[in-house]
């Protein structure tokens, strides 16, 4: 299963040009949302601020497969099996409950699609949870829709659900950009499909040694900034 939103975009142009663009911690800041929720599940009486600061260093910024995760939160906080069994749950719809509509976001996404691009979100992660995160941000009516990795069958990096975005996107990849966060599924997956990246550092070395990223942005609006001027200088990928 494959899914897009139905934000009345309008079908693309031939010469509108693709916007592939990452969801956590590019599109809404997941890390954020995780560490309002740390904070608000360690104020229960016998939790403190150690506590918080574990749950966010537990979840290696969403790294951590949520079914381990559980297992480590039960045995850090010696959960009964009765109060493990709405853990997973609460893990994602606390995580979606604390996002934040970031405005600036918005508007960069509507600043691309004036100049042409169409912004297509493509994730990792499970539908309904993705789902959730588009909708609470107020992003599925901003994107012309979104490939995710559990409907897809396929996970970033592999060239392969690239290709399978823009087909369902309905635009060609070889004009296509991509903005992400993790230098390996986004910017390392987007270069074995042969489509340029822009990577958000978020305050972190670029980690891999194998390339470099080609072009670099503190923010999504940055990156949309840095995009609007390449294109207008005539780079192409």
């Amino acid at each position: 299963m494959i899914t897009d939103a139905d934000p009345g975009l309008g079908l693309p142009s031939p010469a509108d040009r693709l916007l592939l663009v990452d969801l956590d911690n590019t599109l809404i800041d997941r890390a954020g949302a995780v560490d309002r929720w740390a904070r608000e599940f360690a104020s229960a009486p016998g939790r403190d601020a150690a506590d918080a600061r574990w749950l966010v260093a537990a979840d290696r910024d969403g790294l951590e497969p949520r079914e381990r995760l559980v297992a480590m939160i039960g045995e850090r906080f010696r959960l009964a099996p009765g109060d493990r069994s709405g853990l997973l749950a609460e893990l994602r719809g606390g995580l979606v409950r604390h996002l934040v509509p970031d405005a600036a976001v918005t508007r960069a996404l509507r600043r691309a699609r004036a100049a042409g691009w169409v912004p297509f979100v493509l994730t990792n992660g499970t539908v309904t949870q993705q789902e959730r995160k588009l909708r609470q941000a107020g992003l599925d009516r901003e994107v012309a829709g979104w490939v995710i990795s559990e409907g897809a069958g396929l996970r970033k990096p592999d060239p392969a659900i690239f290709r399978l975005a823009a087909t369902r996107a309905g635009l060609p990849l070889d004009r296509a950009w991509m903005i992400g966060d993790s230098a390996d599924a986004d910017i390392g997956g987007a270069r074995a499909a042969g489509v340029p990246g822009i990577w958000l550092h978020r305050n972190r070395p670029w980690p891999l040694t194998a390339f470099q990223p080609g072009r670099v942005a503190d923010s999504f609006p940055h990156a949309v900034d840095v995009l609007l001027l390449a294109a207008a200088a005539g780079e192409t990928p």
